[in-house]
Order: C-alpha cells, then sequence, then structure tokens
C-alpha cells in the first residue's frame, strides 16, 4: 500500500488563493472538493503564504465589561497572592537563619533543637 504525493505548482496554488479572494469559490472546503486537493490545512496554509490571510478563519473572544473587569480583579489577586508568598517565603527563610545563628551562639546543633522543637509541639497538639 503506497501513498501518493501530490505536487502542485505555484501558480495552481496562487489561482487558488485568487479565487477565494475575489469570491469565485465560496469556502476552503468548496475550492478543495473542486480541485480535489487532499489535506484539511493545505488551501489555509497556501492562503496563509500568498494571500491575504483575512479569508482563514480566526477565532475572537467576546466578553462583557463585567468579565472584563472579573479576570483584572482576578489577575490583581493573583500578583497580590504571590507577593504574600514571596513575602512568606523571605519569612521563612529569615527565620531559619536566625534560628541557626542563636543555636551556633548557644552552641547547640540546629538539627536537634528542630527535632526536639517539633516533638515539643506536636505532644502538645494531641492533648
Amino acid at each position: 500500500m503506497s501513498s501518493r504525493v501530490v505536487r502542485y505548482s505555484e501558480a495552481f496554488k496562487r489561482q487558488v488563493v485568487l479565487e477565494l479572494e475575489d469570491g469565485t469559490s465560496s469556502s476552503i472546503e468548496a475550492v478543495s472538493l473542486k480541485y480535489g486537493i487532499g489535506g484539511h490545512g493545505t488551501v489555509a496554509r497556501w492562503i496563509r503564504k500568498y494571500g491575504r490571510n483575512h479569508l482563514l478563519p480566526k477565532v475572537v473572544r467576546v466578553e462583557t465589561p463585567d468579565e472584563r473587569t472579573e479576570l483584572q480583579k482576578y489577575k490583581a489577586e493573583v500578583d497580590q497572592l504571590k507577593k504574600a508568598l514571596s513575602d512568606t517565603y523571605m519569612d521563612a527563610l529569615l527565620y531559619r537563619a536566625h534560628f541557626e545563628l542563636a543555636c551556633e551562639e548557644l552552641g547547640a546543633d540546629p538539627e536537634i533543637k528542630k527535632k526536639e522543637f517539633d516533638t515539643k509541639r506536636s505532644s502538645g497538639r494531641s492533648k
């Protein structure tokens, strides 16, 4: 079972695009059927290359002013949460550094003190 590769000339491609642009053919599907052009994206690629892109289907997002306002509100909230998370992370780094400095000054091992603290804290919660 062999596949047949079809090559189209530049002139043919331009003719097909011109037919779409001047309205001789009503749609990409119609011109594909008319000339037996295989592949659903072939003619669209030709339009991008040789024609005016206004013939290609476009995605248009329509939103109400309320939706736009809500989207802006959510973006602002995300930015605020990112800043809060960053601040919390920086605080944790500072607390860790202070804890390690305090342990160093006291001559204690920070890992052992962390375990002791966690043990005391978890036993206090279970009561």
